[in-house]
């Protein structure tokens, strides 16, 4: 037996219930988040335990969140995606009318009682990523013989990107934007009309930039924040700084200078930025890989489940996939000077309920849709789907 055929046999999740490799990232990459908050969270309120417990229990309803996913078969999903989708719409316009504003942003509905407020956008990638699921394998044949097909599942896009526009949630708008056209480029469909159409999506974006003044002001102090590193350019420097104390193997945990009244949003936007200063060069690589496995491994999920012809459950896991990759990717860019200044949380690490409570949801769907390709390998095709749809080989 060759090595890598050893490796392969070593590493395989084949024999497993479930993808262990999956729960393993996902499970690792929240310890550490609890932990990284607990500290960051230091000094910012009298009671030092205050952050602790909450992102305790914002943990706990993830796992809840993530099992009930799990119980619930995706055909009931796939049924009932598009009334999932207009409910986050429905919550989306309600977060314009009655939201609470933070920062000049309308991005939270506050729940009644001790309840935490609610971020309407993250749930509303879960209803996004199911209705883009249910039209990309119900009509998986026409996108990819009929190019114009996808201006559909796009024209859909514009509603809740331009409820996020209106909040106004740019960060948001790109994960969403991003989510699609990545769901739309596996499913097969027209790569000249996905370029094109991500040069008029890229276009639109630089218009949003030059029309407001703060986006502006953003972008410029992203390109040299030194020019202005007590006004626009605050946030960026003094998380350069974290990252130059860290070197390569950290100050120590707890012992992060920036986070004490320098760093905003040290246990949220920026939480990375205190990674690399306790942990060092080697904590960032090492989160960066977690998040590698994370997202490889929802990748693979889904190709398995389109080689089975699941492919409902396939375009799910895609969508999951790059959403986290969207998400991650430009939490730790911005965090390292790579981008300007968006509000974005790094996933199953940041401190939020919303967001921790959507993920969870979404590795809960992830390991329902490996259960179901492991438990029916090769799914018949139904009447209406040879009509619709080749046969997977």
């Amino acid at each position: 037996m060759s090595r890598l055929q050893r490796f392969h046999q070593a590493v395989t999740t084949r024999n497993f219930p479930c993808d262990i490799w999956l729960i393993v990232a996902a499970v690792s990459l929240a310890g550490l988040g609890w932990v990284m908050v607990s500290s960051a969270s230091v000094g910012l309120l009298d009671n030092s335990f205050y952050y602790f417990r909450q992102h305790g229990i914002f943990l706990l309803l993830s796992f809840v969140g993530c099992i009930f996913m799990m119980s619930v078969p995706l055909e009931v999903w796939r049924q009932n995606a598009a009334l999932i989708l207009l409910i986050s719409i429905v919550l989306l316009v309600a977060v314009l009318l009655f939201g609470q504003e933070i920062n000049g942003s309308k991005r939270w509905i506050r729940l009644p009682g001790p309840l935490p407020s609610l971020q309407v956008s993250e749930l509303g990638k879960v209803g996004l990523i199911l209705y883009m699921a249910m039209f990309m394998s119900r009509f998986a044949y026409e996108l990819r013989q009929r190019a114009f097909t996808l201006w559909r599942p796009i024209a859909v896009l514009a509603v809740p990107a331009g409820l996020l526009f209106l909040a106004p949630d740019f960060g948001g708008m790109v994960v969403y934007t991003t989510c699609v056209i990545g769901m739309l480029m596996m499913s097969g469909a027209s790569l000249v009309l996905l370029i094109g159409s991500g040069g008029l999506l890229a276009s639109g974006a630089v218009m949003l930039v030059v029309l407001e003044p703060y986006r502006l002001a953003r972008w410029t102090s992203f390109l040299d924040p030194w020019a202005d590193q007590f006004a626009t350019g605050y946030q960026l420097t003094q998380a350069l700084i974290a990252f130059g104390r860290g070197h390569v193997t950290g100050t120590g945990l707890g012992n992060s200078v920036q986070k004490l009244h320098y760093l905003p949003e040290a246990h949220t936007d920026f939480i990375f930025a205190v990674i690399a200063e306790e942990l060092g060069m080697i904590g960032a690589i090492a989160v960066i890989l977690m998040f590698t496995l994370l997202i490889g491994r929802a990748m693979w999920i889904g190709r398995k489940a389109e080689l089975a012809g699941h492919l409902f459950g396939a375009y799910v896991s895609y969508g999951i996939g790059f959403v986290i990759a969207s998400q991650a990717f430009i939490n730790m860019a911005v965090s390292s000077g790579l981008l300007p200044t968006k509000g974005l949380t790094l996933p199953l690490i940041s401190y939020g309920g919303s967001s921790l409570l959507v993920i969870g949801m979404m590795i809960g769907l992830l390991l329902r849709v490996d259960a179901e390709t492991r438990h029916r390998p090769r799914r018949a095709p139904t009447p209406y789907k040879s009509r619709r749809e080749p046969r997977l080989s």
